[in-house]
């Protein structure tokens, strides 16, 4: 199962411009989930002459019940905004925060459509 979290779902329907992984052991588990990958995804939205590049940031984490793709931040972030996003996930306490919010993100679309 994929849950994706994006206000409009075309916006990520193509390949990301750009990908950081910020974690792929495959050896952590939140709330009897396995997590196999998490990684954070860029998608160009526009570019301004003025502001420069809108960017659409989602956080991406694979498990063993599915996947789910959220919007982590959107806006002018400037050309390092997927540096910038994962080096403060990972640098805080950011990262269990996003993939907990993912676990139960999954969870409810697990539910809602009875799957275990």
């Amino acid at each position: 199962m994929k849950v994706i979290d994006v206000i409009d779902p075309q916006r990520v329907s193509k390949i990301p411009d750009k990908t950081i992984v910020l974690l792929s052991s495959g050896n952590y588990v939140e709330q009897g989930v396995t997590i196999k990958r998490v990684q954070l995804c860029l998608y160009i939205q526009k570019t301004d002459p003025e502001r420069g590049l809108y960017s659409l940031i989602t956080s991406v984490v694979e498990t063993d019940k599915g996947e789910v793709e959220m919007t982590y931040y959107e806006g002018y972030r400037g050309k390092n905004a997927l540096e910038e996003a994962a080096a403060f996930l990972t640098s805080t306490l950011g990262l269990s925060g996003l993939i907990l919010r993912s676990v139960i993100q999954l969870n409810a679309a697990l539910n809602k459509n009875h799957i275990t």
